[in-house]
């Protein structure tokens, strides 16, 4: 962990000095420069008195850079297709343990010709457009601003019944840590 580096770019960016930081803590500069450049590790109270000088939460203070917030714009979203013909996927998120996808499937176009199953968990928003959802004996037809979920390791399936272009936002969770690959 980075503790030190992740203390030295809050203060900087907020535009606090050394010195502020030392006035509202009663920490020595010595001590702060330390911390700052990883040469100690402050114990939790001292570190609580420097998220509140910096006015930050204590855990933000604690994060790996991969844990903070990423940012995927609408143009840098990685796109694919997946399932039969005319389905298009763009990758819109993704944790170690949660990804988020759009699915756009043309009329007629599905997640495959035949149920498949994998790990996770998913919740599906129908975002435009009407689906059919089949999980086991469970089969919904769904439309605009309704959601589903299930267990993905039952096998299930998601085609377009309609006659128009639906849209699907999916979040799947997954209990294996999966490396955060650029989307």
């Amino acid at each position: 962990m980075d503790l030190g580096s992740n203390i030295r770019t809050v203060r900087k960016r907020k535009g606090i000095t050394i010195a502020s930081i030392c006035a509202a803590t009663g920490l020595s500069q010595g001590f702060m420069s330390q911390v700052e450049n990883n040469k100690t590790s402050p114990s939790i109270s001292t570190l609580e008195q420097i998220s509140k000088a910096l006015d930050v939460p204590l855990a933000y203070l604690l994060l790996q850079t991969e844990e903070r917030m990423q940012v995927t714009r609408q143009s840098e979203r990685r796109q694919t297709s997946g399932g039969t013909e005319n389905v298009s996927i763009s990758h819109i998120g993704r944790t170690p343990h949660l990804r988020m996808t759009i699915v756009e499937l043309s009329p007629g176009a599905s997640s495959g010709d035949v149920p498949h199953a994998h790990e996770g968990e998913e919740v599906h928003v129908v975002v435009r457009g009407t689906v059919m959802a089949q999980q086991g004996e469970d089969l919904y037809e769904l439309g605009e601003g309704d959601a589903f979920s299930w267990n993905a390791s039952v096998p299930h399936r998601v085609w377009n019944a309609g006659s128009e272009p639906a849209i699907v936002l999916i979040s799947v969770y997954t209990d294996s840590r999966r490396e955060v690959d650029p989307l």
